[in-house]
């Protein structure tokens, strides 16, 4: 008997197995999944006993390819380009060597700005004084010349140059372009009117982990005023802000629309993004050993991109994970917006659960028409 509730389409069984079989596991497994495939929805289930089709919850760092998109439809719409400095829109920014870095170095994890002495204020990430404390920052290393995972300075990059080019905030332009136009539920920055189907992400602290010296650059990477970063979508501030690293809350469903609008077009509209904007976006620009945490990484333009630690898809596959293992994303090669939200954080990167349903969502595709 099918423990979970929703569908999935003729062809996608193998999909609805791999999410039974989670939810047969571990009675305390819950999780939505969504998957839509030329502009249709194919799976959309959810399960486990913390979590409703209604739910929403955080999913930390898929905020960020949330936000990409948003930067993705200035650089389509020529306000921002790639290829020209930061401080060629944000004059302040270019002092300590900071003057030559491009857009598309600063936003690949490139400019050495992880964090700064001090950290940041819960309610400051997204106002214009965090990105003057960012423009005044001496880099950690010489910009360009390495990267290193800005686990929240690029949200306060982002939105600086949002603003500079547009006039307006990173998260008006996701709702009045992207999520109102489209019938999205993701959002950067929560309305008020929906906090109550808000639900907290349910994570554990390892009382044994060792001391995180601040002044590290893991340190300066959890530059926020919380014991750990994995508080932050739990702070009624944060998500009412839409803290573009990190604040976006919203359900897999929400993700898969959201990725297939932009890529696709969902009930049958154009898609948002032309396709020579997601090839200038979602080239691969930097992958190897990450400066902050040693492990190996892979960007585009913001876009996390799969290498064989996170083979969530194709070659041509872009979007991003959070800390609790949520996963967000588009594959081109196969027309597809994928959405993963689990209510508890789990282990990520594969082999995770979200990799083995993203894997079993483009193995059903791959043999259908």
């Amino acid at each position: 008997m099918q423990k979970s509730h929703g569908f999935a389409a003729p062809g996608y069984e193998g999909v609805l197995d791999l999410f039974e079989a989670f939810l047969a596991d571990d009675p305390e497994y819950s999780a939505q999944m969504s998957a839509y495939r030329d502009g249709e929805k194919v799976v959309d289930l959810v399960g486990g006993p913390h979590i409703t089709a209604g739910t929403i919850t955080g999913v930390y760092s898929v905020s960020k390819g949330v936000a990409a998109l948003v930067i993705s439809l200035l650089v389509q719409d020529g306000l921002l380009d790639l290829d020209r400095t930061v401080a060629h829109y944000w004059p302040e920014f270019g002092v300590h060597g900071k003057d030559r870095l491009l857009v598309r170095e600063a936003l690949s994890h490139q400019a050495g700005l992880m964090g700064v002495e001090g950290g940041f204020a819960l309610d400051e990430f997204h106002t214009a004084q965090a990105a003057e404390k960012i423009a005044a920052a001496m880099p950690s290393w010489r910009p360009g010349s390495c990267f290193g995972y800005h686990a929240l300075t690029i949200g306060i990059l982002m939105e600086e140059l949002c603003r500079r080019v547009s006039g307006t905030s990173l998260q008006s332009i996701y709702d009045h372009r992207i999520r109102n136009a489209h019938g999205i539920e993701f959002f950067l920055g929560l309305p008020e009117e929906l906090e109550p189907r808000y639900r907290d992400v349910l994570y554990d602290i390892d009382p044994g982990q060792p001391w995180l010296d601040p002044l590290s650059l893991a340190g300066l990477n959890s530059n926020a005023a919380v014991s750990s970063i994995m508080e932050l979508p739990n702070i009624q501030v944060v998500r009412a802000a839409g803290m573009s690293a990190a604040g976006g809350v919203g359900t897999a469903e929400g993700l898969a629309r959201l990725y297939a609008a932009v890529t696709t077009g969902v009930d049958g509209g154009a898609p948002l993004l032309t396709p020579e904007t997601v090839g200038t976006m979602t080239q691969e620009q930097v992958w190897g050993l990450d400066r902050s945490s040693g492990l190996d990484n892979a960007f585009a333009v913001v876009f996390m991109k799969p290498h064989p630690s996170r083979s969530f898809g194709s070659h041509r596959a872009f979007g991003h994970e959070g800390a609790s293992a949520a996963l967000g994303f588009a594959d081109p090669a196969y027309g597809l917006g994928f959405g993963y939200v689990p209510r508890r954080a789990e282990d990520g990167r594969t082999p995770g659960k979200a990799h083995r349903l993203a894997s079993a969502v483009r193995c059903s595709a791959a043999t259908l028409p």
